[in-house]
């Protein structure tokens, strides 16, 4: 069985860490290129930078902070937000990414996936997908897109999209409760596990990490292959070393990587 990957979600900012509540009411953390260095030291298996302004000015300066944190980090980094073309994929590969995430861009133009995918390869691609729980009942799955920092809802099912985003192309699945972001109440388990049990790519879970427990929760019964975890680490909740000690004690295959080994 593979190991499963402990993921830390680095939101960026006007060139510093923030966090908040469903994408609103943001908060300074720290330096993104410190952080990370920290989090890998503590053992995370890679990290995530996401651009939340997602302006032309923001990403340019999320790109001079993953070139100063990939001449740092020995483990995986991976850039989202705001990727609207290839090219801002090339841009984001060239800054020192090992992946690019891409959501809205996606959603409104599928094709980009597969334009990706053949320039750089599937294993740069990855499809971020933001999903809530549709109370309307309009959608099959019981789980509808949205885009746009979770802010547009879409007429696109969650479950149905992650499958057609593999079939274009894309080598991992980047998904986000958006009900349970930031409220550490827990993943949602049966989005997570309908997500993974459709596609053939690692499927990494989003919003809603609460502890040790909830982590443990969406690798087992929520089927994912990958936990991503943010706040609990910045506000000093846990560290990725107790979050790794849980994984192991629940018999979920853990890799224990020595700092200075090559990033894969």
């Amino acid at each position: 069985m593979l190991s499963r990957r402990l993921i830390v979600c680095l939101d960026v900012e006007g060139g510093r860490v923030v966090k908040g509540v469903q994408f609103v009411s943001l908060r300074d953390v720290g330096d993104p290129v410190e952080l990370a260095q920290r989090y890998e030291s503590e053992g995370a298996d890679e990290v995530v930078f996401l651009d939340i302004a997602a302006s032309a000015e923001s990403r340019g300066t999320l790109l001079d902070v993953a070139r100063r944190t990939a001449e740092r980090l020995f483990i995986p980094l991976t850039i989202g937000g705001g990727v609207r073309s290839v090219e801002d994929m090339a841009q984001a590969l060239r800054a020192g990414a090992d992946k690019v995430s891409v959501n809205s861009a996606a959603v409104a133009r599928p094709a980009l996936l597969t334009e990706a995918a053949d320039r750089f390869g599937a294993q740069c691609v990855v499809a971020s997908i933001d999903a809530t729980r549709d109370t309307r009942g309009g959608v099959a799955s019981g789980w509808r897109v949205v885009v746009r920092g979770g802010r547009t809802p879409t007429e696109r099912d969650a479950v149905d999209w992650a499958a057609e985003c593999v079939e274009r192309g894309a080598g991992e699945i980047l998904l986000t409760s958006i009900d349970r972001d930031g409220g550490r109440s827990g993943y949602d388990l049966p989005l997570t596990r309908a997500v993974a049990e459709r596609v053939s790519v690692p499927v990494i879970a989003s919003g809603g990490a609460g502890g040790p427990e909830d982590v443990c929760a969406v690798l087992g019964e929520g089927e994912a292959d990958a936990a991503l975890v943010a706040g609990i680490l910045h506000d000093g909740v846990t560290t990725v070393g107790v979050l790794k000690d849980a994984m192991e004690a629940a018999g979920l295959p853990v890799r224990r990587m020595e700092r200075g080994e090559r990033r894969q």
